[in-house]
């Protein structure tokens, strides 16, 4: 298989030259866990990116990330509402319910994995106010959804409002954050709305092993340390990790990385036409496939991930081939 023709997952892409350079750079002696110069910057960084002051901590994954955030608006007791198909019910085995100590998810309905206050009333309505049910303590939305598909910032608004209503804190999972800012054409503020916490995705848009939890309410960042500790994501060498999330925010090369992951997808999809599932917004593309549909791309080199019996997932990064994705947009169209 050549790599050229990879569309496995943004995951396999290849960690950017800047990146590795910056973690060349930090390979000097400076304190230990996150007392370095570089961990100690986070805060100003990302407070810079989103207009307002945050607190911004490292994680080597994903799921901890987004546990580890969730474990400060949630008590063991409570609920979180997510989508049905959000990667914290469907892809991290379980482990909300470890870091939050037993909190359960509360699945929603809604179109293209996406959550709309209705979807949200729909789940916590019913939820009567005694200590024999499951209360919900927060919402948890994917930015860009798992299904591609972003949320619009009146809509992210509207889910805030009923958030703070009903005394919610406001999640959101941003492992393709970049590629839903790039595809909205808004600020990062914007892409992001008023939620209490982000986990802000770069291990698929060009990062090796670090991801960003920024918190809009700098207090909780100090909790969220504590909790690190005590899930061991305290790494000796944090400044490995800090040294990665700096330049991916420097010169906007998180932005500059998901655009050109966004136009690779743009570009496969304009042979897709009625097959697509669900509107190309970020870097998946969803496209109904019969099997001998895709092993005749799989013939040709493409490989990719199916889709159920009917259909295929295809994710472009960073680094995404322009003529290997132009390759396939001409094999989808001669099918």
């Amino acid at each position: 298989m050549s790599s050229a023709k990879q569309f496995l997952s943004d995951n396999a892409a290849a960690v950017h030259p800047k990146v590795w350079n910056a973690m060349r750079a930090a390979d000097v002696p400076d304190s230990p866990y996150d007392g370095d110069a570089l961990s100690q910057r986070l805060d100003e960084a990302f407070s810079a990116l989103f207009g307002r002051d945050c607190a911004a901590i490292w994680a080597a994954t994903g799921t901890a990330a987004n546990c580890l955030a969730l474990a400060t608006l949630v008590q063991p007791h409570g609920g979180v509402v997510c989508h049905r198909e959000a990667h914290i019910e469907m892809d991290e085995g379980g482990a909300p319910g470890f870091y939050l100590h037993g909190a359960k998810l509360l699945l929603a309905d809604g179109e293209a994995a996406k959550l709309t206050p209705e979807a949200i009333r729909a789940v916590i309505d019913p939820i009567r106010d005694d200590v024999h049910q499951v209360q919900p303590h927060a919402i948890s939305v994917t930015q860009a959804s798992e299904y591609g598909c972003c949320y619009l910032p009146d809509e992210l608004r509207a889910i805030a409002a009923l958030a703070k209503e009903r005394g919610l804190g406001l999640h959101v999972d941003g492992a393709r954050f970049g590629n839903a800012v790039a595809f909205l054409g808004c600020s990062p503020a914007e892409a992001v709305g008023p939620a209490d916490a982000l986990s802000f995705g770069c291990i698929k848009n060009g990062a090796m092993s670090a991801e960003a939890i920024v918190f809009f309410d700098p207090a909780a960042a100090d909790l969220a340390r504590y909790r690190r500790k005590r899930a061991g994501h305290l790494q000796s060498k944090g400044r490995f990790l800090a040294a990665q999330l700096l330049a991916m925010l420097e010169g906007d090369l998180w932005l500059d990385n998901a655009r050109a992951a966004n136009a690779a997808a743009r570009e496969i999809a304009s042979a897709c036409g009625e097959r697509l599932m669900h509107p190309v917004e970020a870097n998946e593309l969803f496209v109904r496939l019969t099997p001998a549909e895709r092993e005749a791309l799989r013939a040709q080199g493409f490989a990719f991930y199916d889709w159920g019996a009917d259909a295929a997932r295809f994710v472009t990064a960073w680094n995404s081939d322009p003529a290997a994705a132009a390759a396939l947009a001409r094999a989808i169209g001669g099918l």
